[in-house]
């Protein structure tokens, strides 16, 4: 089952890494989100933690409570867990996030979910701007704008000028048949870069080729 652990009272899920976006959107109760809007994008959550997120204005790495992955050489790492303090010894969580499969396979994936009393997604023919929703990124059909938490805060997403409700969640897969990649332009951009069929990873760092290379 791609669902591996659910607990609503802990607000965690933990999940497959090729688990698709929306299915984890599918087996949540009314009033918890997980750190993603509802589209689906290449890869599935593995994908997504290796990429670090898509459109959240918020550090998507803090809402990655752990990770077990696969490492280029083989190795099997289990880092983090279910707890939000949950650091013993090396965290490699975080490095992993965002590592564009440099450290690894995300094999399972435990992230924090937030609660909502309302929620609301909308898109707009506006530029890609700062609007206080909790994700927000361009597409080929305008810019769209989600946002879940108190009634008021989502209240005024939806008052954004000329905002249309989406009624169903986007499927972004077909838009990158080669993988999906930061680069200049792409169909899609959110706050950090624009997205493109194909492209490449950021160059990383010496001292991270170096973690990579001892795992």
């Amino acid at each position: 089952m791609p669902i591996l652990d659910l607990s609503p009272g802990d607000q965690t899920v933990t999940v497959s890494g090729d688990t698709p976006l929306l299915e984890v959107y599918a087996a949540l109760p009314a009033g918890l989100f997980p750190p993603f809007p509802p589209v689906e994008l290449p890869g599935g959550v593995g994908g997504l933690v290796t990429r670090g997120g898509f459109g959240q204005i918020f550090f998507f790495a803090a809402d990655v409570l752990g990770v077990t992955f696969r490492t280029p050489s083989g190795r099997v790492v289990r880092a983090g867990g279910r707890t939000v303090k949950n650091v013993q010894g090396y965290d490699l969580t975080r490095p992993f996030v965002g590592s564009f499969g440099l450290l690894g396979e995300a094999l399972e994936v435990t992230l924090r979910l937030r609660p909502g009393r309302a929620a609301a997604h909308v898109v707009h023919s506006g530029p890609l701007a700062p609007t206080g929703a909790r994700f927000t990124w361009q597409a080929p059909d305008g810019t769209h704008s989600l946002h879940f938490g108190h009634a008021g805060e989502v209240g005024a997403v939806t008052a954004l000028p000329g905002a249309q409700p989406v009624t169903s969640p986007p499927d972004y897969t077909a838009l990158f048949p080669d993988g999906m990649g930061m680069g200049v332009g792409g169909p899609l951009r959110d706050g950090r870069c624009g997205w493109v069929n194909g492209g490449g990873a950021p160059e990383p760092p010496a001292l991270f080729r170096a973690l990579a290379a001892r795992l």
